[in-house]
């Protein structure tokens, strides 16, 4: 899985009067979202979040669906004091928990801002070409086949409303008529668009009524239809799918595609990408949709005020998970206290030696029962154990709703009695209680079968990357930062140990290690011996990883140990005020937003930082080799109450 997650806290911090007098600066105190920064060395840094002042919501329709009220929930915020926080989160984890314990530079730490802003984190991706992804044009592609303009504005809110209701067969109606006030042959045709356009699935007839004309909607083949769009009505000489770039703050990738589906009125399966990108952050990345036109998704820019849409071209072709390169970063530390020598230690030493590739903590969760623990009870095969792990209550920071679940799960043991403590059922605790519903107490493993697979996968590969981290440390520990006898190397896909005549052909940066599986090789010195001794004191064989349900088989892969980013640049720039932008957004420069004009001799400094790294690295881990900081919530806000005292 891609990864390019770099989640935040909202953490207090001295203010002046004018950020008490700001809203954006009290949702700043809000504490529940989720860190992943933090200090290992005795130097504090600050993660705090703040809206950017002209993020606006997307807009939505008037009847808010259940699903809706479910994603506010699970994104309100809960109030509370950086004590009260940080005395939930002793509880959490830390990096050493988690097998993060090395660095390979040798300066000395400094502390600085992450994410004050949204935009001091922009994510673009990688191409498999190699081209970067940017927002650059909102034209659209002249075609003769598309509607007019018109076709977006003739049909009615109340027409939208009951054609969507009959194209998701939400209405016992077979048919909905919509009367043409203006009766003219160029009227009618524009009706016929829109329907068909604007709703895929749907057929539309004219038909006369007490000397009026109607145009009928109806249903041309059943259910089907709304997942399979209209074929004839794309042209042949068009590229079946509409790529497109979108440009999005605030939002995951899958987010961001339900609510343009919802917009589109279109299932979210007919879009396609390359690697899901963080929400705390702006990103760009390239999306592809089958047969909906680039008009139509240009229209979006219009109400959808927190992505944009653009680039558009027409192609043969999907796109396809893990296709891509990787993704380039730029991002601004604010109110940095290294010295020059120490800021230039630690980005040249990114730049030539890199930073050990670890799996960063968003990997394990962030409550007092970390994700690698499931994992583990799924592999042993313990039922009761994920079960209990999954429901049972927990110390530390986690929404109200989920700690009533909890209680009430822990008192009655009812699946039907927690859930109705739970408004948000399609959180992993909900849709367990839900199976254990369905299935009965006895039958665990049908029951967490309910959760989607891929959440369910999250737990085993966590796991694995539990391993995977305390290894790679004992091998730096034990052999340091070049490459040995027995080390594994690969030669195209298939991995082979370096003998003793060879090691002076490969260096660190060859070097690879496996995560466990029944198709992997482990090294031929003490640290193939400490793979065995660790999933042997888990009570699992490290020569049967193989599970008797076939999802929860571990085949296992290879991971390089040290990434050395592509692409480094850094420069440290002054300034005075926190809120203002340090450098200019691809939808700045689109709308002509000049750059602010940076004073010379400012009251703070910030190290604004770019480089490119392959999919599947974690951003979180170059920052914490550059600034030598702990980057789990635990010692974060810790760090931070005792700062602010």
């Amino acid at each position: 899985m891609e990864t390019v997650e770099m989640n935040s806290v909202s953490l207090k911090r001295p203010r002046s009067e004018d950020d008490v007098a700001n809203a954006d600066e009290i949702k700043r105190q809000k504490i529940l979202e989720k860190s992943k920064t933090g200090n290992d060395s005795g130097q504090s840094i600050e993660t705090v979040t703040e809206q950017p002042e002209d993020m606006k919501n997307e807009m939505i329709s008037n009847e808010e669906s259940e699903e809706q009220e479910e994603e506010e929930l699970e994104d309100s915020d809960e109030d509370g004091d950086p004590e009260s926080f940080a005395d939930m989160m002793k509880h959490g984890l830390t990096e050493s928990d988690v097998g993060i314990t090395k660095f390979v530079s040798s300066h000395k730490g400094f502390s600085g801002i992450l994410k004050e802003r949204y935009s001091d984190f922009v994510v673009h991706e990688i191409g498999k070409d190699g081209r970067v992804s940017h927002l650059d044009d909102f034209s659209v592609p002249v075609d003769d086949e598309d509607p007019s303009e018109e076709t977006f504005t003739v049909l009615s809110d109340e027409d939208k409303q009951r054609l969507e209701e009959l194209q998701l067969f939400k209405n016992k109606e077979a048919s909905v008529a919509i009367e043409v006030i203006e009766d003219t042959k160029e009227k009618r045709t524009v009706i016929h668009q829109a329907v068909k356009s604007l709703f895929p699935g749907l057929e539309t007839k004219t038909e006369d009524r007490d000397g009026k004309k109607y145009i009928i909607a109806y249903h041309a083949a059943g259910k089907k239809a709304l997942a399979n769009p209209r074929k004839h009505s794309w042209p042949k000489s068009r590229g079946s799918y509409c790529h497109f770039v979108l440009y999005k703050e605030n939002k995951d990738t899958m987010d961001a595609i339900n609510v343009l589906s919802k917009f589109l009125r279109v299932k979210p399966n007919i879009f396609s990408y390359m690697g899901t990108k963080d929400k705390r952050a702006i990103t760009v990345q390239e999306i592809a949709v089958l047969r909906i036109t680039a008009q139509r998704l240009a229209h979006l820019n219009k109400c959808l005020m927190n992505f944009k849409l653009g680039n558009f071209s027409y192609k043969n072709h999907p796109l396809k998970l893990g296709e891509l390169q990787g993704n380039h970063f730029t991002v601004v530390l604010r109110n940095i206290t290294g010295t020059d020598d120490q800021i230039e230690q630690a980005m040249h030493s990114l730049r030539e030696i890199g930073f050990i590739n670890y799996y960063g903590m968003q990997r394990f969760g962030t409550t007092a029962v970390p994700t690698y623990q499931i994992g583990r009870a799924i592999l042993q095969n313990n039922w009761n154990e994920v079960m209990d792990l999954i429901l049972k209550p927990r110390p530390g920071a986690e929404k109200g709703y989920l700690v009533k679940c909890r209680e009430e799960w822990a008192k009655t043991k009812d699946p039907a009695s927690a859930l109705k403590k739970l408004p948000v059922k399609r959180c992993v605790e909900g849709q367990l209680l839900r199976g254990l519903l369905k299935y009965g107490m006895k039958n665990i493993i049908s029951a967490f079968g309910i959760i989607p697979r891929n959440n369910r996968l999250m737990y085993i590969h966590s796991y694995q990357s539990y391993v995977w981290n305390n290894m790679v440390s004992k091998r730096i520990e034990e052999y340091g930062l070049r490459a040995v006898p027995g080390d594994l190397i690969l030669k195209g896909a298939t991995a082979v140990h370096i003998e003793e005549g060879d090691v002076d052909n490969y260096t660190i940066h060859d070097v690879v290690m496996p995560l466990p599986g029944f198709d992997v090789i482990y090294p031929k010195h003490k640290i193939g011996e400490a793979y065995k001794e660790m999933l042997v004191a888990d009570n699992l064989d490290i020569n049967n990883m193989r599970h008797k349900i076939r999802d929860y088989s571990l085949s296992g892969a290879y991971r390089k140990i040290i990434i050395r980013p592509q692409n480094v640049s850094w420069e440290v720039v002054a300034y005075d005020d926190p809120k203002i932008p340090l450098f200019t957004t691809d939808l700045d420069k689109l709308e002509g937003k000049p750059l602010p004009v940076l004073p010379t001799d400012g009251k703070f400094r910030a190290l604004k930082m770019e480089f490119s790294l392959p999919p599947s690295t974690y951003a979180t881990m170059a920052i914490r080799e550059v600034l030598k900081m702990d980057t789990s919530i635990k010692n974060q806000t810790q760090l931070n109450t005792t700062w602010l005292r």
